[in-house]
C-alpha cells in the first residue's frame, strides 16, 4: 500500500483528494494535515463523506510514515513551506500549486501524462498542472505539434466556483455568482505561462500568442474551452491527428461529435473535439476543475509515480444523464 500524507487537507482540493484516495485500492491515508481544524472529523468539513471515513484532521505532519505528501497549499505556499520544512529525501512531493510548474533551479517534473508520461514515471519531485492550462492545453496540444495552426491562438474559457477555492469572496458568492457570467484576468491569467512553456517546448517556432479570456460561471465545478486559430490543414487530416495523438492516452477522449460538460464532470475525462470553418480550426475541451484539472490528475500522477495503472482509484461516473 501506498502511504499517503495531505497537506492543506480541508480545502476544496484536499477534499477531493480524500474522496479519491478512500476508495483507492492501494493507497493509504496516514495523515490529513490541517492547523485550523485538527481534531475535527473530515467529514464534519467535506460533508460529502459523512460515514465514508473516521479520519480526523491533524496537526502533525509524520514524514517518516508515508511514502508521498500531497501539497493543497495555496499558491506561493509550497515553495515558503519547503524551506521550513525537512520533508525526507525517501518521500515524493506532489504539489498541486503552481510554485514549481515552469522550469527552474529545481527538480520538480510538470505533471501533464499526455505530454511528460515517462518523465512523470521517474519522478520524485512532481508539480501537478494547472485546471485551465490542461483543459486549455490539451485542445491545443496535437495541432501544435504537427504544425496544424498558424498565427494567434484565440481562447475563451468558463470555468465552475469552486475554481476559486473554498473561502468566499466577493465573486464567489452564491447570491453573486448564481445567473451570472464575467470576466477576470483577461489575457493575463497566470496559467498562461505553463501552457506557454509547452507551447515552446513542442513548437519551438510557432511565433503566435495564446490570446485567453476566462470566465466564471454560474455552476460549481467544470470547465469549458474554446479555441480558434488559422489552419489550412483538410479537417479529416486534423481529426486524424487527434485521434492519434490521444489513442494511448488513459483519460483524454477525442471525440466526433461536440462535448457537453457534463459529460465529464465528476470524473477524470477530458474530451477533446475539432471542426473547420472556412481556414478557421475549431478546437474544444471540457474536464472537471477538481478531477482532472487538480486532484484527480494528482492521482493520476501518483499512479503513475508507483508503477500502478493510471486508472487505479479514477473510474469515476460522470454526472450526466
Amino acid at each position: 500500500m501506498i502511504k499517503v500524507g495531505i497537506l492543506g487537507a480541508a480545502g476544496y482540493t484536499g477534499g477531493e483528494l480524500i474522496r479519491l484516495l478512500l476508495g483507492h485500492p492501494e493507497a493509504e491515508i496516514v495523515f490529513a494535515h490541517s492547523e485550523s481544524n485538527a481534531g475535527n472529523c473530515v467529514s464534519d468539513v467535506h460533508e460529502g463523506l459523512v460515514g465514508d471515513t473516521d479520519l480526523r484532521f491533524t496537526d502533525q505532519m509524520p514524514f517518516d510514515e508515508v511514502d508521498v505528501v500531497f501539497f493543497c497549499f495555496g499558491h506561493g505556499k509550497s515553495e515558503a513551506f519547503l524551506k521550513e520544512h525537512a520533508v525526507p529525501a525517501s518521500v515524493k512531493i506532489i504539489d498541486l500549486a503552481q510554485d514549481f510548474r515552469l522550469s527552474g533551479p529545481h527538480d520538480f517534473v510538470y505533471g501533464l501524462p499526455e505530454t511528460h508520461r515517462d518523465a512523470i514515471r521517474n519522478a520524485h519531485h512532481l508539480a501537478n498542472p494547472g485546471c485551465f492550462a490542461t483543459c486549455i492545453q490539451l485542445a491545443l496540444l496535437p495541432a501544435l505539434k504537427h504544425g496544424l495552426i498558424e498565427g494567434d491562438i484565440h481562447v475563451s474559457g468558463v470555468t465552475g466556483s469552486t475554481g476559486a477555492g473554498q473561502k468566499p469572496g466577493a465573486t464567489t458568492h452564491f447570491s453573486w455568482r448564481t445567473d451570472n457570467v464575467s470576466l477576470y484576468k483577461t489575457f493575463t491569467h497566470q496559467h498562461l505561462l505553463e501552457i506557454n512553456q509547452t507551447v515552446r517546448e513542442l513548437a519551438p517556432g510557432y511565433e503566435g500568442r495564446v490570446l485567453f479570456v476566462p470566465q466564471r460561471g454560474c455552476f460549481a465545478r467544470g470547465i469549458f474551452v474554446t479555441a480558434m486559430a488559422r489552419c489550412n490543414t483538410p479537417i479529416d487530416e486534423v481529426r486524424s491527428a487527434y485521434a492519434d495523438y490521444y489513442r494511448d492516452a488513459a483519460f483524454t477522449h477525442f471525440v466526433t461529435t461536440s462535448p457537453d460538460m457534463k459529460q465529464v464532470v465528476n470524473t477524470n475525462k477530458a474530451l477533446v473535439y475539432v471542426e473547420k470553418f472556412e481556414d478557421q480550426l475549431l478546437m474544444v475541451s471540457t474536464i472537471d476543475n477538481l478531477l482532472k484539472g487538480a486532484s484527480g490528475q494528482a492521482v493520476q500522477n501518483m499512479n503513475l509515480m508507483f508503477g500502478l495503472d493510471e486508472h487505479t482509484g479514477l473510474r469515476l461516473k460522470a454526472s450526466a444523464f
